[in-house]
């Protein structure tokens, strides 16, 4: 073979191994107790500090509290656990319990669990990311946060499948949190046109409607009152130490909610940092 044969042909094999993808790093879930799933290359990502408030600062859900934290103390000793979903108000602090209650979990029964994000857009290829975890010998919470679905969107089925059908079934080691604003994840608008224009209403948006009854919980979360915001920012001011008197930190807390025209614990921790701001102290739960 003539050299410049051989040279164009090791340049083509060189341009060949770039464009193979590279290997996903091999599944560890010892590296850290959360992760956030990403499909392509698919990979768990470990997260080394979780964004999160202690569970005893989530003021105004304490039915919702002690629900999802004694469902998630069973599944991390491993006993039976349902799936969750917690739809309703926003700012109410669903996604913040299930990160609580993660840690609490982890606290009681040390390293038993690992929570994993997965972003609404690649809810698609949760059958793929359940397959990876299904041997592994770590329980693993999966949380979706703002999940919902609109007209013409069908991956609602893969979610559907997962969570009560498919012939292998959920692994016994995931359990699977779902937040939301809609009660049904789907828009009134849309199930209205389903049973307005179906020849058997009932049916047509039986499959829809019937993907949250796949959730053996349903957490619901309400528009808090003013003595519960107030609870809220007074336990967040004494968490920080905010030198300020509590007549002045209520009547700022209430105009600032009047601003905002809404009361809730999103609403309460945004009025504390921009307190501590003015005040010069560290807002950091």
């Amino acid at each position: 073979m003539e050299p410049n044969q051989i040279d164009l042909l090791t340049r083509i094999a060189a341009a060949l191994e770039r464009m193979v993808a590279p290997s996903p790093p091999a599944l560890n879930l010892d590296l850290a107790d959360a992760f956030v799933w990403s499909p392509s290359p698919a990979q768990l990502a470990p997260v080394r500090k979780i964004s999160r408030v202690d569970i005893g600062l989530l003021k105004g859900v304490d039915r919702q509290k002690t629900i999802l934290l004694e469902n998630t103390l069973r599944f991390a000793r491993r006993l039976p656990a349902n799936n969750v979903m917690l739809w309703g108000a926003r700012g109410m602090g669903k996604s913040s319990l299930v990160k609580a209650a993660h840690a609490v979990a982890n606290i009681e029964v040390p390293g038993s669990l690992v929570l994993i994000e997965i972003h609404r857009e690649d809810i698609r290829t949760l059958p793929e990311l359940l397959n990876l975890l299904r041997s592994e010998a770590r329980r693993c919470l999966i949380l979706c946060d703002d999940l919902s679905f609109e007209k013409e969107d069908a991956d609602y089925k893969a979610l559907k499948s997962v969570l009560d059908g498919g012939i292998e079934g959920r692994p016994d080691n995931v359990l699977f949190y779902a937040t939301s604003n809609r009660r049904h994840l789907m828009p009134r608008d849309m199930i209205e046109n389903e049973r307005s224009t179906a020849i058997n209403p009932n049916e047509s948006i039986e499959e829809k409607v019937s993907l949250s009854d796949r959730f053996g919980l349903w957490l619901g979360f309400h528009n808090c009152d003013q003595e519960t915001f107030l609870a809220m920012v007074d336990g967040y001011a004494a968490e920080i130490r905010l030198p300020i008197s509590t007549e002045h930190l209520h009547g700022e807390a209430l105009e600032w909610s009047v601003t905002r025209g809404s009361r809730s614990g999103r609403v309460a921790w945004q009025f504390i940092q921009e307190m501590a701001g003015r005040l010069g102290v560290a807002a950091t739960p």
